[in-house]
């Protein structure tokens, strides 16, 4: 049996002259060596529910491909956007069997597989515990990375009784016994929802952190440049994005990044020739408004995608 089975969104029609990414990313086999990027979905809300969040998310992936796949190729750089995707395929969403940390671990056998050929995983969560998962894959191939989450929380909180939840994945990343983990790195943090112990655990380990005061069009460049590591694991959380432009989360954020910062760090992330992986977590389709916070997500994939078709450019 497949580790995954397909996501069920119509594919739109498309023709010459009005492409769209449904019939691309979703078209036939490729040959391994012209695969460039793999969508992956983690339909996990376990450890949201852990966390004390709002259940919902594990019908995000689905709910995000229902927005790119009407997206078209971008207008400015048709060719070289369109030519990525179409060596980039979804291969839908991982089958969850057993615990929430089993599922991690299966999940990040897959990742591994891709991450050793040079394929970029592009994964779409779920909670947040789906960065452990993501974060995995390196665990699991031995590549050392460093870590950086676009987040309004830290989520280097303990496990709870043992068991991982949507707010640990990055202790867990930063205390893994392989030590693939070089250094996590997070922006866009609530100074309301951080708590003073787990800034200061960051920092204790050879992390960095920015408020959301400080996260900005000046200081996100430098952070995508850290050079302890020569890979890049990036890792979004909608919830850094005001709630006015994201409603449907599972921890709302009042006062959050704003939409052009968040995407224009998507476009950065992709373009970054250290970037080997990305993942998107938190949208929550049952409390959306009119599909606003698919929609946002979606296009979060699609400026990363953008970026990745322009390395080297």
């Amino acid at each position: 049996m497949s580790k995954f089975h397909s996501a069920h969104i119509p594919v739109p029609h498309t023709d010459g002259d009005d492409p769209r990414l449904g019939p691309l990313l979703a078209g036939g086999d490729l040959p391994e060596k012209d695969l460039r990027a793999v969508i992956l979905g983690f339909p996990s809300e376990e450890g949201v529910r852990r966390n004390g969040g709002r259940p919902g998310a594990a019908e995000a992936p689905d709910a995000i491909r229902l927005m790119l796949y009407r997206m078209t190729p971008d207008v400015e750089s048709p060719g070289d956007h369109r030519h990525l995707l179409e060596r980039t395929r979804d291969l839908g969403n991982f089958r969850l069997d057993g615990s929430l940390a089993q599922s991690q671990e299966a999940f990040g056998e897959v990742v591994a597989g891709y991450l050793r050929k040079g394929v970029v995983p592009v994964i779409l969560g779920g909670g947040h515990e789906t960065a452990f998962a993501h974060f995995s894959g390196y665990a699991t191939a031995g590549l050392h990375t460093a870590i950086l989450n676009l987040d309004a929380h830290a989520d280097v909180r303990p496990l709870k009784e043992g068991m991982p939840h949507s707010g640990s994945p990055f202790r867990q990343a930063v205390e893994h016994p392989s030590g693939t983990c070089d250094r996590y790195m997070v922006a866009g943090l609530q100074p309301c929802a951080a708590a003073a112990a787990h800034i200061n655990y960051i920092r204790e380990q050879g992390g960095r952190c920015l408020l959301r005061e400080e996260t900005n069009i000046s200081s996100l460049p430098e952070f995508f440049h850290d050079h302890l590591s020569e890979r890049l694991m990036v890792t979004f959380d909608m919830d850094a994005v005001d709630q006015a432009f994201a409603p449907g989360v599972s921890a709302p954020c009042a006062n959050g990044l704003q939409p052009d910062l968040w995407l224009t760090a998507a476009y950065l992330a992709g373009r970054n020739e250290k970037v080997t992986s990305f993942d998107l977590s938190e949208v929550n389709p049952q409390f959306d408004r009119d599909g606003q916070t698919a929609r946002l997500g979606a296009l979060t994939v699609w400026h990363f995608l953008l970026g990745l078709s322009h390395r080297g450019r």
